[in-house]
């Protein structure tokens, strides 16, 4: 006869509510996009898809995620382009600043945002720097490059220089070894890299707030608008944003799958 034992029921029992606790905004904020409330956004008046099909009837809400969008690219492309080459020198090359260098890019890892955004804020205000959306970018490119630099410096890692020495030795030059061997080997950890580094610039608040003056971003036009309840358009991209995040993990779990398959017949 099988003893009872409690343990075994505790851990299941946790990760429910565990995982029902964290779903429960995202399920509020996905069905209170469909409610049919013209002002205030906290109590159900019914069931209506004409906030989807004319999300951007509140221009304020549309201008804000553009905003969102274009800081986030922008911000991405540098913090990825400076990340990779530093993550590259980190690993590659010896100089004698290296040790303080790794040092510093994880101080912004382990230093909370306000103190940051606060910090670059100060900068910003005593070189004459007015806040809006230069600054905005500069401060989120200051906050992913950290993030960049770690994840790509963990694929630089695991490459086998001998593959970079057999082009050279095929009469390659610098550039065209780079181009052609490092390169399409660092791509999944650069590609990896930007979307962290997208991710943390769109759903930035706090740098942000400090640093941005008038222009508004989604995570702050949300803030402003909870006070007397969160429109429903703004509710409608922030679904849209969850499902997109859902389909491009699903897409690439199965893409990983069918690649695992394919391999496995070779074997």
């Amino acid at each position: 006869m099988r003893r009872f034992s409690i343990g075994r029921y505790v851990l299941p029992v946790y990760s429910i509510l565990a995982l029902v606790f964290l779903l429960i905004p995202i399920v509020y904020t996905i069905v209170f996009s469909f409610n049919a409330s013209t002002r205030s956004n906290t109590v159900w008046e019914g069931f209506t898809l004409n906030h989807w099909v004319n999300v951007c009837s509140r221009q304020d809400v549309c201008e804000a995620l553009n905003n969102s969008i274009i800081i986030g690219l922008v911000s991405t492309l540098f913090a990825t382009i400076l990340g990779t080459a530093l993550a590259i020198a980190l690993v590659r090359y010896s100089f004698k600043a290296r040790s303080v260098v790794s040092l510093s890019l994880f101080l912004p890892m382990a230093t909370p945002e306000v103190v940051m955004g606060a910090g670059l804020a100060g900068l910003f205000f005593n070189i004459g720097f007015a806040p809006g959306m230069a600054t905005t970018i500069i401060a989120h490119v200051m906050f992913c490059l950290s993030f960049v630099v770690v994840t790509v410096k963990a694929r630089v890692q695991t490459l086998d220089p001998t593959l970079e020495e057999a082009g050279a030795d095929l009469y390659a030059n610098p550039r065209q070894v780079f181009r052609k061997i490092t390169l399409p080997l660092l791509m999944p950890g650069i590609v990896s890299a930007a979307l962290l580094s997208f991710a943390l610039s769109f759903d930035d608040f706090i740098i942000t707030y400090f640093n941005s003056g008038a222009v508004t971003t989604f995570p702050k036009y949300i803030y402003v608008a909870a006070s007397r309840g969160v429109p429903a358009e703004a509710n409608v991209i922030a679904s849209a944003v969850f499902i997109l995040a859902i389909v491009i993990v699903l897409a690439t779990q199965i893409r990983g799958a069918l690649k695992r398959a394919k391999f496995a017949k070779f074997k």
